[in-house]
């Protein structure tokens, strides 16, 4: 047998498209050649795959050419994930391992020059594309894979492993039958309690979390915006199964999935001096950035002035539509991005405009210049805008704690599971025809409409305006929003602390 196919996966964004690993032996010049859009990292499988044949005892043909081609020809590879398939097909096209053994399986590990298997990224990705097939990863990417539901995961801690299973022996310790894995039990994390007063504060945190709204906290420092963004992931519901997976495959395509976390809301708090590609994703190819990585979880921008200018603005169609598209020359990929925007800042660049506490010394100018990098179009996206106003130390010294963040999350259950029931969707995602049906009270609309006119809402902000009116109605246990909804919902739609 000279020819031999094995079949893998590449990783296309969160697509995993199957790949044929064809290996032919010919007579000839003694050589290795690749072929098929391979990547610097997959050419090198050349040099890995020979030693770590070798070193594991089996024969390596050293005197024959050998073609390897990765097909379809015109889909991108890269990564290390293509050495165990490549070795496993010399093995077969020169007869050590039969090719018959290799149907119905799928393979991908990277090669060390001992032939043990080192992990690979996206493990989870593919075996959510791997229908009837079986799919063979190193130890630790098979932990991962396997929790797609419907998946048949194995893993292997080194080539001889795969090696004596396709033969019929025994595999020992280093060959795993992987079975699903439940998701873990939600984890109480910082408590909201440790945060005195800012009742304010606290109140539009439960109708975020509630809603699913993105929140702007506006403050001078020390006032606890950051301690405020530590607890709000504590407030979220539990997650989904289907939502689990989706966040799960984000991370394990970035390489940075955690399965101590696994069914636990992510919060992705990037530095400010993160790029614009750090946040939205990139590279060549691309990569998901820390929108994608927050999803179904929180994004905590803190110092949100402070980003750059192209990275705040690349958020703007994410917030709208749940996701991002990066195109490139040569192909495009499509990452999930519906995250809560959670973001803090200070009123201006000293921090302490409209402070009681200490005065303000920075010039009007240069309030607003810091003011005008957030462009409108962004805050309009923005559902609530909080004041967080330093407190005195004597009033925090004699504060009692606040609510505990277990009977918050418990309200903001019942409200979102009452959303769900009604419409299908958070409050925060009502778009068109379900915004029109919502039942408002008579003088609830004419107070929306006199709002929206008088202080020069968009027709943006006024939805957004009546989607939180929706959610603090639900918290309310009302099935239709009243004037004093609306009221509440108005007081969130302050640009800019004054």
């Amino acid at each position: 047998m000279t020819l031999a196919c094995v079949q893998s996966r590449a990783l296309l964004g969160l697509q995993a498209p199957a790949v044929t690993v064809e290996v032919h032996l010919a007579n000839g010049l003694p050589s290795l050649t690749l072929v098929g859009l391979a990547d610097v990292e997959v050419k090198e499988a050349r040099e890995r795959v020979r030693c770590a044949i070798g070193n594991s005892g089996l024969e390596f043909p050293t005197n024959k050419r050998i073609t390897v081609n990765l097909a379809p020809a015109d889909l991108p590879k890269d990564s290390g994930r293509f050495d165990l398939p490549i070795a496993l097909g010399i093995l077969a096209a020169s007869g050590q391992i039969p090719a018959q053994a290799l149907q119905g399986w799928e393979f991908a590990g990277e090669l060390s020059l001992s032939g043990a298997l080192r992990p690979v990224r996206g493990g989870l990705v593919s075996s959510l594309h791997t229908g009837d097939s079986r799919l063979v990863l190193p130890l630790d990417s098979a932990r991962e894979a396997a929790l797609a539901p419907t998946a048949q995961v194995f893993g292997a801690a080194h080539l001889l492993d795969v090696v004596a299973h396709l033969l019929g022996q025994p595999a020992g310790d280093g060959w795993q039958s992987i079975p699903p894995q439940p998701p873990t039990a939600h984890r109480a994390g910082p408590d909201l309690a440790d945060v005195k007063g800012q009742v304010q504060a606290k109140r539009a945190l439960e109708i975020a979390a509630a809603g699913g709204h993105g929140v702007l906290l506006v403050g001078p420092p020390g006032a606890g915006k950051s301690m405020l963004a530590q607890r709000f992931a504590g407030l979220l519901p539990a997650m989904t199964e289907q939502e689990a997976l989706e966040s799960a495959a984000v991370a394990s395509l970035a390489g940075r999935f955690d399965p101590l976390v696994w069914g636990q809301r992510p919060t992705s708090a990037p530095h400010h001096t993160a790029s614009a590609v750090a946040l939205v994703g990139g590279g060549s190819p691309p990569r998901p950035g820390a929108i994608s990585l927050a999803h179904h979880g929180v994004l905590f921008l803190d110092e949100f002035p402070e980003f750059a200018r192209s990275a705040l603005e690349a958020l703007r169609e994410p917030l709208e539509n749940g996701h991002i598209t990066i195109a490139r020359a040569a192909l495009s990929s499509q990452f999930p991005a519906r995250f809560q925007l959670l973001a803090a800042m200070n009123p201006c660049p000293c921090g302490f405009h409209g402070s009681t506490q200490r005065p303000c010394r920075c010039s009007p100018q240069q309030i607003a210049r810091y003011q005008g990098k957030l462009s409108g179009p962004l805050l309009d996206r923005i559902d609530l805008h909080v004041h967080v106003p330093a407190l005195p130390a004597q009033e925090l010294l004699q504060a009692p704690p606040g609510e505990a963040s277990a009977a918050i999350r418990q309200r903001v259950v019942q409200a979102r599971d009452c959303a769900l029931q009604r419409q299908g969707t958070p409050n925060q995602q009502l778009h068109g025809g379900q915004l029109d049906a919502l039942a408002l009270d008579p003088a609830a609309q004419t107070l929306l409409h006199k709002a929206a006119e008088r202080l020069g809402w968009s027709a943006r902000a006024t939805h957004r305006a009546l989607r939180v009116a929706r959610t603090i109605a639900d918290l309310d246990g009302s099935t239709a929003i009243a004037s004093a909804h609306v009221a509440e919902a108005m007081q969130y739609r302050r640009v800019l602390a004054p």
